[in-house]
Parts: C-alpha cells; structure tokens; sequence
C-alpha cells in the first residue's frame, strides 16, 4: 500500500494482513542512490577518507580504503586524489543521525532481475538463490552481454524470470551507465547526472515478486507514475496495481494505517502468549529484551521459557526489518540451560531473518545468553523517517 500521510509518502508491506514493513519518505528529499559529479573538499589521512560536496553544497564521507579506484571527471588526471578534483560518485547510504551521507565510486544501477556494479567484473548471483544447474545457466547467458567495466549481480527476483526478461533488463542498465559516464565529460561540479527512482518506485522494485500479489494507492498520480513505470520496468506486475478511489473510507482507514505506524514507533511490543519485548536503539548498537509479561501457561517453566522464545524470535525478526534497525542488535532472550534449546533458537531465529531482503546475520549467542545480530546499513529507521527520537 503506498499512501500520503501528513504531507509524507508511506508505503506499507503487508504479509498475511500484517505490516511487515514500512518507509515513510519526503517527496524527493533522499539522495539515496543518486549520482553526482563530486568535488573533493577534504582528505583526512588519519582515517583514510576524503569529505566530497555534491549537489547544493552537501558534503558526503568517501572512504579512501572502500573506493582505491576514482572515477575522474577528467580523462588526463594523473597521481592520487587530491583536494579539488572532481569525480563521479553515488551516495550509497543516507544520512544518519549526525553522520555525513555515505558515497562510493562504485557506481550501481539496480533493476529487479540484476544489478550492474562498478565495482567489480564479475557475475555473481544472490545468496538467496540455490541453484547450480540454474546459475550456470544464466552465467553462461550473460557473459557475452557483460563488459570489462563493470560487473552484474543476479538478484532473487531473477529466479521467477525467464533469461530474456533479464537480458532485457541487463540492456537497460547498460544504456543508464554509458550515459551517466558520458554525461560525466562535459557536467559542472556538484551537477546531478543520474536520478534514483523515487522512493516508493524503489520500494516497488526490490519487493520480492513471489510475495507481491497487489499494489495498492489512493493516489491518482503516483498511480499514474507507478502504471507508467510497470509498463517499462515490471510489465509482469502491471496487472497488480488497483487505485483505491471509495470516497466514504480512506485507504488508511481501512487498513488502520496510523495503528500501524504508532506500533512500530513503540518501545513495547505484546507478543501472543501474552510476553512481550522491550526495543531500545541507541547510538552504538540496538537492545532487544524479551520478557515473560502476562504469560501464564500451565506448561513447566522449560516449555514456557521455549514457547516464548522462538515466538519472541519471529516476532524480532519482523520487527528488525519493520523498523528498518540495522548494524549492531543484541537480544537478550529469556535464559536458556540447555545447549540443545540454544541451538534451536539460533536455528529459528536465522531461517526468519533470512526472509529479509536486506542481509541480516544471525552471529552467535554469548556466555551471557545474549544473540549477537547485524543488519546491512542503508536507510534510516523507521523512528527517524518518522521524526522520532529514542
């Protein structure tokens, strides 16, 4: 569902009538995923980095380390990086708190099927997808499409596609990044040279196509824009898109939106047998304690320290990638003495977070009985979308 709330875009992943995730964006605020002709402001050699402005007098941190390679405005530019020199650059991380957007030279272009990176040249596959027989397959399709300067990741969408669908797409790609390298030869410092999909379009893309059984919005024109991208991008899914139009109920209400959006903006989370969690982010790292509340089964405590846990663990799960929490998260379930019934936490806890498409590992439990989880950083959470503060 993707709807406007007080003067924001929200746009809601439901699975099984429950939000599972949620974005809610400025109209066009986000640089996330842009691609700018930079100019280096600041080297800082005791970290390795440099402090690149791009767009209205932005500046963005550039890890020296992460990006040995610079895509150099101009073609005769000898030596090392300097303080002036223009390159191409995308921001590949909003900006967090009080940390600078995060940019890179290696340059992607995202579709549904595949990703075309800089970074490296090789073909490499999601590892979501199992299949040897299948990647070799598509490997062997794509080789005589990919070029020496850059690679192609194959994404979990592509295992519902046919060969040609991504070719297709591989083309397109292709056809952004030359333009984006051509454009960088004659653009001024700071110019934008290739924008991101809006938001909820990305949101759209990267929604995994097995799950997506209907898009809904009661807005005529992202209607419209959505409709225009689908017949380009996403034909398969076109058929999907409803404009909900009753004019006596709104779509928010019919979904109990803004229920959904206090929810996941609470520190206590009520989970069905009656325990409940207590979710704190800070600054370093996110803390998640699980407690028995209510629960009052008449099951031993053994049973009912598992029951609690492993429904704790996919309720965590859900509300890791609802609130869009990333880097550190230490949970602290309900103390466990057998190794055996650790196990199967641990075992529970990571086939459900292996439902998130952003990659989320589950690392290890402690001596002190604490799980160790890190989630790939790239948007804000939620709590900040949502102008919150913990």
């Amino acid at each position: 569902m993707i709807t406007r709330m007080e003067g924001r875009i929200l746009t809601v992943l439901s699975e099984d009538s429950r939000a599972v995730q949620m974005e809610l964006d400025e109209e066009d605020a986000s640089s996330l995923g842009n691609i700018y002709i930079g100019k280096v402001k600041n080297i800082a050699k005791n970290i390795n980095s440099a402090f690149v402005e791009f767009g209205d007098r932005q500046m963005a941190y550039y890890s020296l380390s992460d990006n040995p390679v610079h895509n150099f405005v101009s073609a005769n530019h000898q030596g090392s990086l300097k303080v002036g020199d223009d390159i191409i650059i995308q921001i590949s991380r909003d900006a967090v708190k009080s940390k600078d957007p995060v940019a890179t030279s290696n340059l992607s272009f995202t579709g549904r099927y595949c990703v075309l990176t800089c970074g490296k040249n090789l073909i490499t596959f999601s590892s979501k997808i199992s299949s040897q027989p299948w990647k070799q397959m598509i490997r062997q399709r794509l080789e005589p499409y990919k070029e020496d300067s850059f690679g192609v990741i194959v994404r979990t969408n592509a295992w519902d596609a046919s060969p040609e669908m991504i070719l297709e797409e591989l083309e397109l790609l292709k056809s952004q990044f030359h333009k984006v390298m051509e454009a960088g030869a004659y653009r001024t410092g700071g110019s934008l040279i290739f924008k991101a999909p809006l938001p909820y379009i990305g949101h759209l893309r990267d929604t995994y196509s097995q799950s997506m059984e209907e898009i809904l919005t009661d807005d005529p024109e992202m209607f419209r824009q959505m409709k225009e991208y689908l017949s380009v991008y996403q034909k398969e899914d076109l058929e999907k898109l409803r404009l909900y139009s009753d004019p006596m109920v709104s779509l928010s209400k019919v979904y109990q939106l803004e229920k959904a959006v206090e929810e996941a903006l609470s520190r206590h989370v009520w989970l069905r047998s009656g325990g409940y969690l207590v979710i704190d982010p800070t600054e370093s790292m996110t803390v998640i304690d699980v407690n028995t509340g209510k629960y009052s089964g008449r099951k031993n405590l053994h049973d009912t320290i598992m029951k609690i846990n492993l429904e704790a663990a996919q309720e965590i799960s859900r509300q890791i990638r609802l609130r869009n929490l990333s880097g550190i998260i230490v949970v602290d379930f309900i103390d466990m003495e057998s190794d055996e019934d650790k196990k199967l936490l641990l075992k529970t806890l990571s086939a459900y977070c292996l439902r998130d498409p952003v990659k989320t590992t589950v690392v290890d439990i402690t001596k002190l009985n604490l799980v160790e989880i890190t989630r790939k950083k790239i948007r804000r959470p939620f709590y900040e979308q949502a102008g919150r503060r913990r």
